[in-house]
């Protein structure tokens, strides 16, 4: 397993870098995702607990009729079980909102060829496994 994944790092070091995500570097990034120009986007869920209503910075990259994140922590994060619980999100991204919907996690072999080449070689490099898919949600 590569060791640039945050799954494969200790389980204590992961846990101090997601914390230290939640609470000081996403609340930055979310003053600029989805803004243009920027490469962040910002994932609008809701908890599927709670009903609250988030915001989640992401790396999404536009494809035929939807997005693709990277998921270099794995599947099992908060934002990610929101999105699959709820079936629909709003993906903010280089100053457009798209509602999306039909999300599921797929593989790299998925996943990369839908990618600029840049980013392919860049998640194939990190190991980055899994990728959320989703599809532009139909306007009525």
């Amino acid at each position: 397993m590569n060791t640039l994944i945050p799954e494969a790092w200790p389980k204590p070091l992961l846990g101090a870098v997601r914390v230290s995500n939640r609470y000081l570097l996403n609340p930055f990034m979310l003053r600029l995702a989805g803004r243009k120009h920027w490469y962040a986007s910002a994932v609008h869920h809701t908890g599927r607990r709670s009903g609250k209503q988030y915001a989640t910075p992401v790396v999404a990259d536009r494809t035929d009729g939807g997005f693709v994140v990277p998921l270099p922590y794995g599947t099992r994060v908060d934002w990610l079980r929101n999105v699959l619980a709820a079936g629909h999100a709003t993906i903010s991204s280089q100053g457009e909102s798209y509602d999306v919907a039909q999300p599921e996690v797929v593989d790299q072999a998925v996943a990369l060829p839908m990618l600029p080449a840049d980013h392919r070689r860049t998640f194939a490099r990190l190991g980055i496994e899994h990728f959320l898919r989703v599809k532009d949600q139909p306007t009525n």
